[in-house]
């Protein structure tokens, strides 16, 4: 019995873990939000949701304040963990992307027009990050 109960433990831990070749941006356009997990030194990891934009097949965030501090303290900055759309990706590199700033701001400003023009396009945002999944490696 002792057995069954570790090997369903087991299984559902592993249920909602995927791989990079999983990572489908696209297939999440209109999802919400993304969760982030991020680890300040000393601390339990973290999560917390922000919302996300798919632009050219590719998945961004943008960072408000509080987030950024969070990712600028991450013990495995630029690597987060990404929760969305039931999976869980544990590798995922947060890359700058600045030069995206214009498009990911419209595109979010057309996906979460309920919020309000004021949040979308003129708190500060710190970071712009696209998020990309790093591979497996070999010893996985």
């Amino acid at each position: 019995m002792r057995m069954i109960v570790v090997a369903a433990s087991l299984a559902l831990l592993l249920a909602g873990r995927a791989s990079a070749a999983d990572w489908t941006p696209a297939a999440w356009a209109d999802e919400n939000t993304v969760e982030l997990r991020t680890t300040d030194p000393g601390e339990q990891p973290y999560w917390f949701p922000v919302w996300l934009a798919v632009v050219d097949g590719q998945l961004y965030v943008r960072l408000g304040s509080r987030a950024a501090g969070r990712f600028d303290r991450n013990v495995t900055k630029p690597i987060l963990g990404v929760r969305i759309a039931g999976q869980t990706f544990e590798r995922v590199r947060a890359v700058l992307a600045p030069d995206m700033t214009d498009r990911v701001r419209d595109v979010m400003a057309d996906k979460y027009w309920t919020q309000g023009d004021f949040i979308v396009r003129r708190l500060s945002h710190p970071y712009l990050l696209r998020l990309e999944p790093e591979p497996a490696s070999p010893a996985s």
